[in-house]
């Protein structure tokens, strides 16, 4: 009876360990963990699947409204500036799948080979290709490669032809690019780095795949929303995404409301660049009523549900 306790034990001991062994990508219970407060669709690997139409709708936000609505909430540190742009003038939106680089240690890399192949994961190239192999339309690529460029080139354009294969999409990367020539010739492809070097990567692995990391000054999840353009970037927890786009739309109309009472000089520049009073405000409302609903960036009963809100 002894010996069988014994063996129960070192059974359930052997178990416990060997179900939370720790892989190369996040699992879904943990990412699950990480995004709790989201409440809608999600996909296979846990991340939460904000919908196409509002990553659409997040391009037409600025990156300061963005920014003043997340530290309204306490979000302050989620914005990265100081970016080289393959298509500066581009804006990009999309699901995050996270990466988190490391300098190379042969040990450690070792268990990562090892853990790759348990993921059924290609051990023979590089796995710096591994994040790329479970991107799904509309993710967008995040690595932190701890500022690394020379060296430390994350991506050329055989692999950047396969992100955007995938995820029809770009990447951000805390790290380098190679060969921007060739990032240049894919169509619809951009990205956001800190800088190009014409090295290979080396001396440098991927430890981990959707787990949290550190962009910069930013802080991002798997399953955040990003917004990406000239000004910078800024990652959004997703439960967020929804009602930080509306918010800043109607601050986009109540933008358009101002610009065209101060033309028409009914109100003065301080009585609009400051607390509005009550008649300005039933100005606003009355004038919304008004505004054709082709024009409105959202739905009219998005924009009365959100007004009523405000009013309660």
């Amino acid at each position: 009876m002894k010996n069988f306790k014994i063996v129960l034990v070192l059974f359930c001991f052997t178990y416990y360990f060997q179900g939370d062994a720790q892989g190369v990508t996040g699992s879904v219970e943990y990412i699950k963990e990480l995004t709790s407060q989201w409440k809608g669709e999600r996909f296979d690997d846990g991340r939460p699947k904000v919908t196409d139409a509002l990553l659409s709708r997040m391009k037409n936000i600025q990156i300061e409204e963005a920014w003043g609505f997340l530290r309204s909430r306490g979000y302050n540190n989620q914005y990265e500036g100081e970016w080289e742009i393959i298509h500066p003038e581009g804006v990009m939106t999309g699901r995050v799948v996270t990466a988190q680089y490391m300098p190379l240690r042969p040990d450690y890399q070792r268990l990562i080979k090892l853990k790759g192949a348990e993921e059924k994961r290609d051990t023979i190239g590089g796995s710096n290709s591994w994040p790329i192999q479970q991107l799904v339309p509309g993710d967008v690529y995040v690595a932190d490669g701890y500022g690394r460029i020379i060296d430390g080139t994350l991506i050329g354009s055989n692999l950047g032809n396969a992100i955007y294969a995938n995820s029809q999409n770009g990447v951000i990367f805390n790290g380098g690019v190679r060969d921007v020539a060739g990032l240049l010739d894919i169509e619809g492809f951009n990205g956001w780095h800190k800088g190009a070097d014409p090295s290979y990567l080396q001396e440098e692995m991927l430890s981990a795949i959707n787990v949290p990391i550190r962009i910069g000054r930013a802080t991002v999840l798997p399953g955040d929303v990003v917004l990406a353009n000239r000004h910078g970037t800024i990652f959004i927890p997703s439960y967020l995404a929804s009602e930080l786009v509306l918010s800043s739309e109607i601050v986009g109309l109540r933008d358009i409301f101002g610009f065209q009472r101060l033309r028409e000089k009914k109100y003065t520049a301080g009585q609009i660049d400051t607390k509005w009073t009550d008649e300005i405000n039933k100005d606003f409302e009355n004038w919304l009523k008004s505004y054709p609903d082709s024009k409105l960036p959202m739905t009219r009963k998005e924009l009365n549900d959100y007004m009523d809100s405000k009013k309660n």
